[in-house]
């Protein structure tokens, strides 16, 4: 992985290959969120465009991780966007060859899932301060977890009997949850309007999942549902890709 930041490169005409992807209902196109990630903007593009072979772009998440390892910072970017009958993932991550930092490769992985094999869209949660809310604050992150594979994440930690002098081993537990990709999106690192842009993208691929229509972006709340399993006793967990 590459120490050295990606060098932003100039937005691409409208005029070229690329269409100018807009969505009111979202903070940015899908053009600008690259532009504003900078991780390789142009070679993500055309990357995306090829993988979408023509599809109209609906919605968008553009996530870029930043991970720090001793003295190296690592960056990856995770790209989805959904089509009236696919999600189209791509990630890329880069590579440094020499210590130079002269040679760099850049390793992309493609991914495209018809919107009917999605089993599950899960959204999880953060609120600051909940015994204080108010309708208008905002979350501050958000944990998309997308399942379609039937693939599924163990997570596994020690048992205990809710005594807190005992020492006796009581094993481990654990669940099993279906999910295929992860992304955190929090407030204080993305931004306010990455989250809520987050929460656009999981409305909009479950609408077009379960064949609803569009939801209005402020749709009223709806009535408490009895919760799934796969919500029960879950880890917490972080990025995953």
């Amino acid at each position: 992985m590459s120490t050295q930041s990606p060098t932003p490169q100039s937005r691409p005409s409208n005029n070229g290959n690329h269409a100018a992807h807009n969505h009111s209902s979202q903070g940015q196109s899908l053009e600008q969120a690259l532009q504003q990630a900078g991780f390789y903007p142009r070679l993500v593009a055309d990357v995306v465009d090829d993988a979408l072979d023509g599809r109209e772009c609906l919605s968008h998440l553009v996530h870029l991780e930043t991970h720090f390892d001793r003295a190296e910072v690592r960056r990856h970017i995770t790209v989805l966007v959904l089509t009236e009958d696919m999600l189209v993932i791509t990630h890329v991550d880069d590579q440094q060859l020499d210590e130079a930092g002269e040679q760099i490769v850049a390793q992309i992985s493609t991914e495209s899932v018809p919107v009917a094999q999605i089993r599950s869209v899960v959204l999880s949660y953060m609120y600051s301060q909940p015994q204080n809310y108010k309708s208008s604050d905002p979350v501050r992150e958000l944990t998309v977890s997308i399942a379609w594979s039937g693939g599924q994440r163990l997570d596994m930690g020690p048992a205990s009997c809710g005594d807190p002098q005992c020492e006796a081993d009581h094993g481990y537990t654990g669940t099993i949850a279906q999910e295929d990709i992860v992304l955190r999106i929090s407030a204080e690192a993305d931004g306010l309007q990455a989250v809520q842009d987050a929460k656009l993208f999981a409305r909009a691929l479950r609408a077009v999942n379960t064949g609803n229509p569009a939801p209005v972006q402020h749709a009223s709340i709806p009535a408490p549902r009895p919760r799934s399993g796969v919500f029960s006793n879950r880890l917490s967990r972080g990025h995953q890709r």
